[in-house]
């Protein structure tokens, strides 16, 4: 289930977008397929090392000058090296309010799982810049989102989608397209 619901939230996302964006080149690049008509291709990975996967990508984005990178879904850590090529130009959409409940090995319902596990009494999602620390970049834009007495899991992540993660993530791909995001000793500010 997580995985679909990541590709609607994908799909959501880009269709919310593409009035935003009309004027921009924009390639999808999946680590899930879809019917979506995309670059896809699975990580390539022996031990720990990736092959090939990174490289491709960062060919592909450099050759079309891509000037954003949105991760929605995308449930692949980026390296360093990737990371540094494209400084204040990633953001991802994490299930929490960070830093609750992100870095390495949180995503997908284990966020969630831990929330309720914690007894949270709110919850939410962030939309932040990527850099070689899992959930380590600036914050963007933050949205709360209520734990109601009996959620589970799954019924908690979709509350955390709806309200939080759809609206935040075009919002924050839109300010950045209108070139109103600024970083400035780790904080993000957003200009009129």
């Amino acid at each position: 289930v997580p995985h679909k619901l990541n590709n609607y939230l994908c799909k959501y996302a880009l269709r919310k977008l593409d009035r935003d964006i009309d004027n921009y080149d924009t390639i999808v690049v999946c680590d899930t397929d879809n019917d979506r008509n995309v670059f896809f291709e699975k990580d390539v990975i022996v031990g720990n090392k990736k092959l090939d996967f990174e490289d491709k990508i960062i060919s592909l984005l450099k050759s079309h000058n891509i000037d954003l990178i949105v991760l929605a879904g995308f449930m692949s850590i980026l390296s360093e090296e990737f990371t540094k090529a494209f400084p204040h130009r990633i953001i991802n959409v994490h299930p929490s309010l960070i830093p609750s409940f992100c870095g390495k090995g949180y995503y997908g319902l284990h966020v969630h799982e831990k929330a309720l596990e914690y007894g949270v009494k709110v919850t939410g999602a962030t939309v932040h810049f990527v850099n070689e620390i899992p959930d380590g970049g600036e914050i963007i834009l933050q949205r709360a989102v209520e734990v109601r007495e009996g959620d589970t899991p799954e019924v908690l992540q979709k509350r955390v989608m709806v309200e939080a993660e759809w609206n935040i993530l075009p919002e924050a791909v839109s300010l950045f397209c209108q070139d109103r995001l600024t970083v400035e000793n780790n904080i993000v500010h957003i200009g009129e």
